[in-house]
């Protein structure tokens, strides 16, 4: 466990008058996450929330030289982590990505848990290893899969999920769209691809990330959407187009996740597809245990299912436990020197 005094040390050779920063780098079935490991001071606070707000306030400068080119790009994703809000968790961690930070980011968990078990940040038994990491919208209860001292798998029980509307129109450049809106530890609002002529596909991602960014402006112009428990838990942070596939003796969709400031997820978005079976559960189309394949742009997997009912603050909600596989892909030394002319970078998309 992570003492609530942890600081990432300053790693020998920094650049005296610029900054220099560590990371390992992970992905989760297609999308990148950045791990930062050493060269900055954490976020403080007595909370993930509290931390939230104060890298958002102090350190936004790593998060912009991290996620911008030429280090990173429109789409990178990370995080820093810290100690967990009391000693019943392992890890904390405050998620950023390509316009700030995040309230939930499965993929980010998994390879989160991933990472601390193989780095040996933590201990890892055979065969599962159970660990709880605070996050932004909550405490995860998370279960990795061991073998070899490598971990297969990480499966997750997310906070609990909750529809908070159905039917909304919104109209965009290619026509009226109608949304559903649930909550899977972040706000998603989920529309069909083909009522717009679309497919989630590569060659409509330009497309799909327009009408993205078009459909979360037009939802939060004409409507308020904030948790019932925590206010800071609030606005669209995803569009997710979908597309069914064919029928299998597992109940399947495509999807993709357009966020933030029109990012695109490689990765199915496990709070986003958190999100979805409370949708499908209210639905009458999926019922407890029964596993749904949630696949990504880039046909990567990860599955879900709902384990119980629950309530939040007057709504039906359910917890659902979505699971799938990380991998290391680097580690990195990123520097800043201090007379460089484009400082943290910047993003041409």
């Amino acid at each position: 466990m992570l003492s609530r005094t942890f600081r990432a040390p300053i790693p020998e050779g920094a650049v005296s008058s610029g900054l220099t920063i560590e990371t390992v780098d992970y992905h989760t079935a297609g999308e990148p996450f950045r791990i930062v490991t050493g060269g900055v001071e954490l976020p403080q606070g007595a909370t993930i929330l509290e931390r939230r707000a104060d890298a958002a306030a102090r350190l936004d400068h790593v998060r912009q030289l991290l996620v911008n080119e030429p280090r990173g790009h429109a789409d990178m994703y990370g995080g820093f982590v810290v100690p967990p809000n009391d000693e019943s968790a392992d890890l904390g961690v405050v998620f950023f990505h390509n316009a700030g930070y995040s309230t939930a980011c499965g993929h980010g968990t998994i390879a989160l848990v991933t990472w601390a078990l193989q780095e040996g940040v933590l201990e890892g038994v055979e065969p599962e290893t159970r660990v709880v990491v605070d996050v932004p919208s909550g405490r995860l209860h998370s279960v990795a899969s061991v073998r070899g001292q490598r971990v297969h798998s990480v499966r997750f029980r997310n906070v609990p999920a909750f529809v908070a509307a159905e039917r909304l129109m919104v109209a965009t450049s290619a026509g009226e769209a109608r949304c559903d809106v649930s909550f899977g530890g972040a706000f998603y609002a989920f529309v069909e691809a083909a009522a717009l002529g679309l497919t989630v596909s590569r060659e409509d991602m330009p497309l799909l990330i327009r009408l993205g960014r078009e459909i979360k402006h037009g939802l939060e112009r004409a409507h308020e959407f904030i948790h019932p428990l925590e206010p800071a838990l609030r606005d669209i942070y995803g569009v997710i187009f979908l597309e069914q596939l064919a029928e299998s003796p597992t109940l399947s969709q495509q999807n993709v996740t357009v966020f933030a400031d029109g990012e695109v997820d490689r990765s199915p978005c496990g709070s986003g597809t958190s999100a979805r079976l409370a949708l499908l559960y209210a639905g009458g189309q999926l019922s407890q245990r029964e596993f749904l394949a949630s696949r990504s742009i880039i046909n990567t997997e990860f599955r879900g299912q709902v384990i119980e009912e629950t309530r939040v603050a007057g709504y039906d909600a359910v917890v659902t436990e979505i699971e799938g596989s990380a991998h290391r892909t680097g580690q990195h030394r990123f520097m800043l020197d201090a007379d460089d002319p484009i400082g943290a970078g910047f993003q041409l998309r």
